[in-house]
């Protein structure tokens, strides 16, 4: 009896828990789901890039957070507002990220391609230029041995 109690108390207890009491309203100006993917991409993406290209980015005065939030014409707070309340429902900030993610990795897939082809173009240079210089050399070799003789 008295476990079914604690049982019963254990449940409540956890289900008053999970009311929404805590939610954060939904703002007025809510960033869609669509563009908010296209901002946080574009924010992971300049975090890369500053990452590796901070200097650069020091000398030419550039905020890369700024620059994210001037091209998608939000602000800091309209920003914040939007990522709370959809990260308040884990499912739904999930896809976001998700569907970022996918993003990201379709696009590295595709400078990887990219990288290969030029890797292999500039191979396919390299061995034209020895090639043609290796000809030259047998030429000149062939023109020394005529005129020795």
């Amino acid at each position: 009896m008295l476990r079914k109690i604690i049982v019963l108390i254990f449940v409540a207890l956890i289900s008053f828990s999970c009311d929404n009491k805590d939610r954060p309203p939904k703002p007025s100006n809510l960033i869609p789901k669509d563009e908010m993917a296209n901002i946080l991409y574009d924010l992971y993406i300049v975090n890369a890039a500053k990452g590796v290209n901070r200097k650069v980015l020091e000398k030419r005065n550039l905020v890369p957070e700024t620059y994210v939030l001037t091209k998608y014409d939000i602000d800091s707070t309209q920003f914040a507002q939007s990522n709370n309340y959809y990260a308040f429902d884990t499912e739904e900030y999930t896809t976001i990220i998700e569907s970022v993610k996918s993003r990201l990795e379709r696009e590295k897939k595709e400078v990887e391609v990219l990288q290969k082809k030029q890797q292999e173009d500039a191979k396919r240079k390299r061995d034209s230029i020895k090639s043609q210089n290796e000809t030259k050399s047998k030429a000149n070799k062939l023109k020394k041995d005529s005129i020795s003789k």
